[in-house]
């Protein structure tokens, strides 16, 4: 599990998945959440500008990042 901090009230899922590592480019980040690759709180989610808030968690790759 992946712990990211939030430093304001949001991050949106594309930074998120950059901010991460998880992917290295925010086109990159785009075409995995438009392919349906990512799930947002246990759902895929294809919002590309999904706003990522605290005690969301968001699974990529075998990866799951818990936002606090």
């Amino acid at each position: 599990m992946i712990s990211f901090k939030l430093e304001r009230d949001y991050i949106p899922l594309i930074q998120l998945l950059k901010a991460v590592n998880l992917v290295e480019t925010g086109g990159q980040a785009q075409l995995v959440v438009a392919e349906g690759l990512v799930k947002y709180n246990g759902h895929v989610d294809y919002r590309k500008r999904l706003k990522v808030k605290r005690g969301d968690t968001v699974e990529f790759d075998g990866n799951t990042i818990h936002i606090q």
